[in-house]
């Protein structure tokens, strides 16, 4: 493979220097330079040489950083909460040695549907894998008589329910609902990797999906692993998707999906409000992410 290098050395009479670590990644991509380090990028699950595949590491440089995003969950069907996002995991140093290595890509939890007055909790996201670092799947949002899930983030929940706990250094608890006397019946939203989903006790507007967290890992920062927010029951206004990729939740409408390659939990799915009475399809969730970086020059 070629190297791209920087001058070292004083004025022009410096030499080029590669730090001894190559790699190509997916389907044998040779990655994309960024200053002294490349990076590489997974949207779909990678396996053996087509993978993150290293064919040589230096005395030095033989670490990698990593984020790794699992798929966000569906929201929950008929007048429910919003899912959680996927588990974001991020960190420098991970050693690395001359070996393929598989990366799986965790696919976003469906959006359920209700029926008539029987809520249904959104299906959970798959873990993104890579190397010994998993990221958990979202916890899918809850509804009127069903709990959140739990997992990376946790879903929401509807009133006089329990949201879903998020995994620790993942993600965060999905909101709670405590409006049993509402005629709105706002839910909670879906928890996100920066903060839990928003809580509601009264009004008609749902909670919102937590907000992601971020990384620069690909040259500029970006929001990844935002909560699905929560819906209402026929009036009022659906919650808010959190910032990195969650959906927003219905009204009298199907919950929002959550952005693909993002991690984002869905919206939970509203109620038709009309003399059907019929539940509405919460959003699926999204599907996740793995970048992979280390440094080749100095």
């Amino acid at each position: 493979m070629s190297f791209g290098y920087r001058i070292l050395g004083f004025g022009s009479g410096g030499r080029k220097v590669p730090t001894g670590f190559e790699a190509t990644g997916p389907d044998g991509a040779e990655g994309v330079e960024d200053g002294d380090y490349k990076y590489h990028i997974f949207i779909a699950t990678k396996t053996g040489a087509n993978g993150f595949s290293v064919s040589a590491v230096g005395a030095v440089y033989n670490t990698v950083e990593y984020l790794v995003i699992a798929g966000g969950a569906g929201g929950g069907g008929d007048r429910a909460a919003g899912g959680g996002a996927g588990g974001m995991r991020t960190a420098t140093g991970l050693s690395a040695s001359v070996q393929d290595y598989n990366v799986t890509i965790g696919g976003g939890g469906a959006g359920t549907l209700g029926a008539m007055n029987t809520g249904s909790v959104g299906s959970p996201g798959a873990n993104s894998v890579f190397s010994s670092i998993t990221s958990t799947g979202g916890g899918g949002g809850g509804s009127w008589n069903v709990n959140g899930g739990s997992g990376g983030s946790g879903g929401g929940a509807d009133a006089g329910n329990t949201y879903g706990s998020g995994t620790a250094g993942q993600g965060n608890d999905g909101g709670a609902s405590d409006t049993t006397g509402s005629g709105s019946y706002p839910t909670g939203g879906g928890g996100g990797k920066g903060a839990a989903g928003e809580s509601i006790s009264s009004g008609d507007v749902a909670g919102a999906g937590g907000v992601g967290g971020t990384s620069d890992m690909t040259g500029s920062t970006v929001y990844y692993a935002g909560g699905g927010g929560g819906s209402v029951y026929s009036t009022g206004t659906g919650g808010a998707g959190g910032t990195g990729g969650g959906g927003a939740g219905g009204t009298q409408t199907a919950g929002v999906a959550g952005t693909a390659n993002l991690g984002g939990g869905g919206g939970g799915g509203g109620n038709s409000g009309d003399s059907s009475n019929a539940g509405l399809i919460g959003g699926n969730g999204g599907s996740g992410y793995v970048v992979i970086r280390y440094k080749f020059q100095e």
